[in-house]
């Protein structure tokens, strides 16, 4: 007769795992928004556990970075959830997507400055899917109401705003831009490009 094999406690194990993923990924974001440099074993430290468990989880800096970065902007995506991007005028929704974005992006500029020296532009444009689909769906509908420039493709224009924001941070972190300038800066040079041509002239 053949022994039924041992019950492994699948649960509970799966469980603790998780609960590592977690503090892994809240410990790695808490580090890397003070100091871009913060090392794996930094990172393990301030999570509770071991170097082993966190390469068991992530078995490279650059697999840690990115899934701390999509862990980041995912907790951005939710604060950005607000109903005036779709019923305010849209350059008002605009300027109050700006201002919350950068706050946001400010919290965690030094984050973003990590995830540049280890991941490729296009793998942290992927991370943004989501918030951009809010930011191009504002754009299509300024353009419909009038208010956003049509003469240039909307990809673009996402692609511009994701640009500019993100190199206000790296302005910011270089104190290039002072901290009371960033968001008028942005909004302004955000509204200029997308203001309608015969509206500019």
């Amino acid at each position: 007769m053949v022994k039924a094999a041992a019950r492994q406690p699948v649960p509970a194990r799966r469980a603790d795992a998780e609960r590592n993923i977690a503090s892994i990924l809240e410990a790695g974001t808490r580090l890397l928004s003070a100091d871009p440099t913060a090392s794996v074993a930094d990172i393990a430290k301030a999570a509770g556990v071991g170097r082993v468990t966190l390469y068991g989880h992530f078995p490279s800096r650059e697999a840690l970075v990115d899934a701390v970065l999509d862990h980041a902007v995912g907790m951005a995506d939710a604060v950005l959830e607000d109903e005036s991007i779709d019923t305010a005028p849209a350059p008002e929704a605009m300027a109050g997507l700006l201002r919350s974005s950068w706050e946001i992006l400010d919290r965690h500029r030094r984050l973003f400055l990590a995830a540049d020296r280890v991941l490729a532009t296009e793998r942290i444009r992927e991370h943004h899917e989501a918030p951009l689909r809010r930011v191009e769906r504002l754009i299509e509908r300024g353009r419909r109401d009038g208010d956003f420039r049509d003469d240039l493709p909307l990809p673009w224009l996402v692609t511009a705003f994701f640009s500019i924001i993100h190199s206000a941070a790296q302005e910011r972190e270089a104190n290039r831009l002072a901290p009371e300038e960033v968001e008028k800066v942005l909004i302004k040079t955000m509204l200029s490009l997308l203001r309608p041509p015969a509206a500019a002239s």
